[in-house]
């Protein structure tokens, strides 16, 4: 009796848990559930909580694929039918960005939709209903398959088509590729770790220059105008880098 079925209708009555990691444990495997429907969210969060694991969660892809370099998860748990990007679109990206297993929890029962996701190279395919012991099983399964640490290879904001490769530290804006120096790379890089949020000034000197001072705050700010330069040869006017006061600079990540 412990299928989403039967827990949903109480999950109704519960009051609202909080905060994502708001029970972090530093050892254990920390896993992202990706699903836009809240009673499936709270019910996974509540499962894999309780078998001993640190959840996040994400109700649509972009938000995921925010999640996913902020947090880097050791697994994610994927829905398939959500508006704006689907699971499968939100899938390329992630594979874009992070080797971390990824497991489908779908509706979508039907022989032919599990085969597509394995061919699209989901590593576990879950429907719904399910069982609660089931999703506990299957993750801890993907995850002793991968055990490997985790680590973010490119980040990915679909909304203004802006990958950044950190291995190759190529930048694709737009399907084009943008020739950046090495600084200037460094600080599209430092913007992009914190988007949507405000990088600081400090934290752009210390990630570029391992310092923060005067000095480096009006290098940073000519570094800046270098960098929309060349962003605004492919953005047709549409401003990227968004001074904030004194603080610091953010990426404009929303169409």
């Amino acid at each position: 009796m412990d299928m989403i079925e039967t827990v949903a209708p109480a999950i109704r009555s519960m009051p609202n848990e909080g905060v994502d990691l708001d029970q972090v444990v530093e050892e254990r495997r920390r896993i992202l559930v990706v699903e836009d429907e809240p009673d499936t969210v709270f019910l996974l969060k509540q499962i894999l909580r309780i078998a001993g694991f640190n959840v996040l969660s994400a109700y649509n892809g972009n938000e995921a694929l925010k999640k996913v370099a902020e947090h880097k998860p050791d697994a994610v748990l994927l829905d398939i039918m959500m508006p704006e990007m689907d699971g499968w679109q939100t899938l390329k990206y992630l594979r874009q960005m992070t080797h971390a297993p990824v497991v489908v929890v779908s509706a979508l029962a039907e022989k032919e939709a599990v085969v597509e996701g394995l061919q699209r190279g989901v590593d576990d395919y879950i429907t719904k209903p399910f069982y609660n012991a089931e999703v506990v099983a299957r993750v801890e399964s993907v995850l002793r398959r991968a055990n490997r640490p985790q680590e973010i290879s490119r980040l990915v904001f679909p909304e203004i088509s802006l990958a950044i490769d950190l291995l190759s530290q190529s930048v694709n804006l737009g399907g084009k590729e943008i020739q950046l120096t090495p600084k200037e790379f460094g600080l599209l890089t430092a913007l992009a770790k914190h988007a949507p949020a405000i990088a600081s000034y400090s934290a752009i000197g210390n990630a570029i220059w391992g310092e923060d001072n005067p000095d480096v705050r009006k290098r940073t700010k000519y570094l800046v105008y270098l960098l929309r330069r060349k962003l605004d040869l492919l953005t047709k006017g549409r401003e990227l880098i968004v001074n904030v006061g004194r603080y610091g600079y953010r990426l404009q990540t929303e169409a």
